[in-house]
């Protein structure tokens, strides 16, 4: 599985390493793909599993946010790519019994999203709505950021606090393990040869539960310095069964044991609460990296342990007070390469794709390890989405795939193959431009404009989603597009004017 542009070195996340390339040149160069890999697109669990557990050095490919950065920077270097995305029964959220069930492929979006998931793991949501950009949390999945192993994951420690269990199938059926006890080594998790995380199972919570999690990165779009999650059952003026864990302290995802027996069945007191955040400070094993320092950390991990108690107990009488606004994506939606069939490309050969590109029926040949906004921009001659980082960090890039916004650098074409791509050129109609793109042009959104597509491209679908977005919405919603000119209140603006005409 893949993750949320996390950077699974080897190493605890955070220690400071040259960007070299696999034959020790520096700073490879991201806008390609040079790696060539076989590509598969099995058609079900069981053969994605044989597939796993017959090449050690196969990997997995679901949302891609994570993997392909690694294949980049030629950090990794899979003799095999298999994608999973459409494989059927991995996706959505449902309430079993008393139980909530993720689907390993659900988007890290609607988790942030999901009323039963703000409802009865509502650190979790915390979790998700905290993670890097809505480009990354619309690709991103539940199972890649556990199953990237980083101490930086956003889920895990909320995972590890709800007493999550992850259910793997490989090549001698399926078994469930607490996430906790999956947790093994930097970019590395327990998991046996051929086994692919296929759900979590979050168990129903005792009565007047409450749990939250905190996040204290660089810039709201980053990996955390800091992460905390809490869970409290409160029993009158009493806290039981108190959980805490935190990330981006230690080589993995940590549990805070001293800190949580000693909240443990304690009356409820600010004086304990700081005491515990203390110990839960002492617990940790932080380093100094280019983030932050370890003395830093533990400071901050004693504010953030402190506030998320005070949080997670409001919550276990009061619950959560509001949702955010958005629309969780029908996994419909999102693509209909299921239906495409399996296939095997060899990595030094071509297969035939289809794309329907603003609207127009395109069939061409591809590597597999040709990336969309390439094909995009060479093939077609579709320059406005642009090539900024090639790593899924500035925005600039954003087209559409099948509805949804996403990250063109880090989508290989092949995986597209079937699906519906609209980019900038697809928004004016008969030479027109539309309500959103003259809203631009009236507030002197722009200035170089290199941004600005990807700017437009996001901007549809916040309101699409919502029509009359707040400002603490859009610059939410548009937090993983950089734009070095404007200063992003002459954005805000165009945004709300176009909200006010009428722009869908």
């Amino acid at each position: 599985m893949t993750t949320n542009h996390e950077r699974s070195s080897g190493m605890p996340e955070g220690h400071a390493h040259q960007e070299t390339g696999g034959d020790g040149h520096p700073f490879p160069n991201s806008h390609l793909l040079v790696h060539a890999f076989d590509y598969v697109r099995p058609s079900s669990i069981e053969e994605a599993s044989a597939l796993l557990g017959s090449d050690p050095e196969a990997a997995l490919l679901a949302g891609g946010t994570n993997l392909l950065v690694d294949m980049k920077l030629e950090r990794s270097a899979p003799s095999r790519v298999i994608d999973i995305t459409h494989l059927p029964g991995l996706s959505g959220i449902e309430v079993q019994g008393e139980d909530l069930v993720l689907g390993a492929l659900t988007r890290i979006r609607d988790l942030a999203l999901s009323e039963p998931v703000w409802t009865r793991a509502s650190c979790l949501a915390d979790a998700a709505a905290a993670f890097g950009s809505t480009q990354i949390m619309m690709m991103g999945t539940l199972g890649g950021n556990i199953a990237n192993g980083s101490p930086a994951s956003d889920t895990v420690p909320s995972l590890i606090v709800l007493g999550a269990e992850a259910e793997l199938a490989g090549p001698n059926g399926t078994r469930s393990v607490l996430v906790a006890d999956l947790l093994d080594a930097p970019g590395r998790i327990a998991a046996e040869r051929g086994e692919m995380l296929t759900r979590v199972r979050i168990p129903a919570a005792p009565a007047g539960t409450g749990s939250a999690f905190l996040k204290l990165s660089r810039v709201r779009a980053d990996l955390a310095k800091v992460s905390v999650a809490v869970r409290i059952v409160r029993d009158g003026e009493r806290m039981m069964n108190v959980r805490i864990a935190l990330g981006s302290v230690g080589p993995t995802v940590l549990r805070a044991k001293r800190a949580s027996d000693h909240l443990s069945g304690r009356k409820w007191h600010a004086d304990a609460l700081l005491e515990a955040a203390r110990m839960a400070a002492s617990e940790i094993q932080p380093i100094d990296d280019v983030r932050s320092t370890a003395d830093y950390r533990r400071k901050a991990a004693i504010a953030l342990v402190y506030d998320a108690l005070q949080m997670a107990w409001a919550r276990a009488s009061e619950g959560v007070s509001a949702l955010p606004r958005g629309r969780v994506a029908d996994p419909a939606e999102l693509g209909p390469s299921a239906a495409l069939g399996p296939i095997h490309v060899a990595r030094d050969a071509r297969t035939t794709i289809t794309l329907v590109v603003n609207g127009r029926r395109e069939t061409l040949d591809v590597a597999p390890n040709e990336l969309l906004l390439n094909v995009l921009r060479e093939r077609f001659e579709l320059t406005g989405a642009k090539y900024g980082c090639g790593i899924g960090e500035c925005g600039a890039c954003t087209v559409w795939l099948n509805g949804q916004p996403v990250l063109g650098c880090l989508v290989l074409a092949i995986a597209a193959d079937g699906g519906s791509v609209r980019t900038i050129e697809g928004e004016a109609a008969d030479g027109e431009l539309s309500l959103l793109q003259q809203a631009f042009i009236d507030e002197n959104a722009f200035q170089c404009g290199y941004c600005t597509p990807g700017m437009i491209m996001m901007s549809k679908k916040l309101l699409e989603e919502i029509p009359q977005p707040t400002e603490d919405e859009v610059r939410d919603f548009l937090k993983g597009n950089h734009c070095r000119c404007t200063g992003y209140a002459s954005i805000v603006r165009a945004i709300d004017r176009a909200a006010r005409r009428g722009e869908t």
